[in-house]
């Protein structure tokens, strides 16, 4: 069978850009800001607000308005480590696997001025309208920073997502920076640098400052371009999302232009530019000129970079090698951004599976219940022939949420924290099924406690319900209903039984001191606290008192240290078996 043919789809994305208004409508805003009247003393970022039929435009323009050499001079780039107390409004873009990042000095210093009016500029969005947020030259980068700031700041359950649409911008911040954004893909769809080939701005933080594509990735202190960009000139344009792809296209598809002209000029360059491709079809004659040979991704990649400058088509000029090469790296590029999204992590894809897989689960602990020995003890003994298929699917289960853990850590701080109610509830019900299976796994082979080595995948887990559950003022009859069936809501419970009969075997044997053997009776009073708690709130299973459970095997050898004149609520209620009964259909009332 033949291979999929790959398609470029930056030609439509294009298309798409240019003929939905979007462009005219931001740029007409931003050369509305810049006609207005400029008072000597005025603030060096200036705002607009325009309310449209269709949309909610806020554009941005900055003094001085434009100078290739003021932000050549400028380049300098600003840890998120040193603005962690100082300007901490981005520190939600740093997580464990991206823990630095930096931003262009300037850009910051004219974002960070404008801090006051935050508030005020997030009051003027409509909810039920989209919004635009738009710019020229540092504007633009303003503008990308006002972006970044509402993605953190917004409730986008009632509000639509920005988007974001730069003309003419420099690049604002480090491979860091680019990483805290595409490691949440519906961020970096929020924006759309538009960037003529006439103009050297965009391009004035790339070279020399950038390493060539040979060069180690986790260089620190180098530009990187974020979002989709919309490289254009009279000709047509294409749309382009890899890093790597648009540093070279920006080089390579620069002609010389307006340079450190009037602003108004470079803006009038743009504003021709949008309003010929809105009365164009992109490269509609392109298509026919290509041989019908050659691959869809190269041809759409080719009709792009024809569209750009006016290249001439490596048909026609055979020997144009500088093209040529162009057109494969290009290629290459686009290839494995392909391939990066057919492989990035899709947790819905495989939800529902998973679901079938902890169905299985769910019989394996039913069956022990009527055995009368609970599912922990049925693996932790190895009793059973359905062990084997457990361990296959505990594998499966284990490997989805590790990596559904790790994708959601690369993540902004707010995003992570909130971890959508589907997921988090899936991988609730996970963890409190499956952990108590790699406690009874550690037990057998280990007497070290286990929380010391616990999976990093089950904190994550723990505490992002902690950071959504609401405080609990008891148990509600629904939760004493259905306790029978319930899962222990600490997954970690299994591990405290084992610690407790640790416990009581080592005052049992000799050779403890008392001061030991003291320290150890406070630790089984902390036990018996920590189960009475979990009982009250009817939020342990009662397989706990099944006759041959690990808990029952604690109580037994802890009464029998204890002796019979020993009282406690525990004990007191566990010396009378009519309460287990009581407990498992809803009706033990604990004081």
């Amino acid at each position: 069978m033949d291979p999929p043919q790959i398609f470029s789809s930056g030609p439509e994305l294009a298309n798409f850009v240019v003929s939905s208004g979007v462009l005219n409508q931001s740029l007409a805003t931003v050369q509305d800001l810049h006609g207005e009247k400029i008072n000597q003393n005025e603030h060096p970022v200036r705002h607009k607000v325009s309310p449209q039929s269709n949309c909610t435009i806020i554009a941005f323009s900055t003094q001085p308005a434009r100078a290739k050499d003021y932000i050549q001079e400028r380049g300098d780039l600003v840890s998120s480590s040193t603005l962690e107390e100082s300007f901490p409004l981005f520190n939600f873009l740093c997580t464990k696997n991206n823990p630095d990042f930096a931003i262009n000095k300037t850009a910051l210093v004219l974002f960070a001025s404008i801090s006051d009016r935050l508030p005020s500029l997030k009051s003027e969005i409509d909810n039920f309208k989209p919004l635009i947020i738009t710019g020229n030259f540092l504007g633009g980068s303003v503008a990308s920073l006002f972006t970044l700031w509402l993605l953190e700041t917004i409730n986008f359950s009632i509000t639509k997502r920005p988007l974001c649409i730069t003309f003419g911008s420099p690049l604002i911040g480090d491979n860091g920076l680019q990483n805290a954004i595409l490691n949440y893909p519906t961020w970096s769809s929020c924006f759309l640098h538009v960037v003529s080939h006439q103009d050297p701005v965009p391009r004035v933080l790339i070279s020399p400052h950038n390493p060539p594509a040979t060069e180690s990735a986790s260089q620190t202190n180098v530009y990187k371009p974020f979002g989709t960009f919309l490289l254009c000139s009279e000709s047509g344009c294409g749309c382009f999302e890899d890093s790597q792809t648009i540093l070279e296209l920006l080089m390579a598809t620069y002609s010389e232009g307006p340079g450190n002209q009037n602003p108004n000029q470079v803006l009038e360059l743009y504003r021709k530019i949008v309003e010929y491709l809105n009365h164009k079809v992109i490269c509609g004659d392109t298509t026919r000129l290509l041989q019908w040979t050659t691959p869809p991704l190269r041809a759409g990649i080719i009709i792009q970079l024809v569209a750009i400058n006016g290249l001439k088509r490596p048909q026609q000029q055979p020997q144009n090698n500088g093209l040529n090469n162009i057109i494969t790296k290009t290629e290459e590029q686009e290839m494995k951004l392909f391939k990066s999204k057919g492989q990035g992590f899709d947790p819905s894809k495989k939800l529902n599976e998973i679901k079938i897989n902890m169905a299985f689960f769910e019989w394996y602990k039913k069956f022990f219940k009527q055995k009368g020995i609970g599912y922990y003890d049925s693996y932790k003994n190895g009793s059973s022939t359905s062990d084997i298929d457990v361990i296959r699917f505990k594998k499966i289960l284990t490997g989805y949420w590790e990596e559904m853990v790790d994708e959601a850590e690369k993540k902004p701080q707010k995003e992570c924290a909130s971890f959508r109610t589907r997921w988090l509830f899936a991988g609730t019900n996970y963890r409190r099924m499956i952990e108590p299976l790699d406690i009874a796994e550690h037990y057998n082979e280990s007497t070290q406690d286990y929380i010391l080595s616990r999976s990093k995948h089950y904190e994550k887990l723990e505490q992002w319900l902690k950071e959504t559950e609401k405080p609990s003022s008891g148990p509600n009859d629904l939760k004493k209903q259905n306790v029978a069936s319930s899962l222990t809501e600490d997954s970690l419970f299994w591990a405290h039984v084992e610690e407790a009969r640790i416990s009581v075997a080592r005052i049992s044997r000799k050779g403890e001191s008392d001061m030991e053997k003291e320290s150890l009776n406070c630790k089984l009073i902390e036990f018996e606290n920590y189960v009475l708690d979990l009982m009250k709130n009817y939020a342990v299973s009662p397989e706990i008192f099944l006759t041959g459970s690990s808990f029952m095997k604690w109580w037994e050898e802890y009464r029998k240290i204890k002796g019979t004149s020993y009282s406690s609520r525990l004990t007191n209620l566990m010396n009378n078996a009519e309460n287990y009964d009581k407990y498992a259909i809803g009706c033990l009332v604990i004081h």
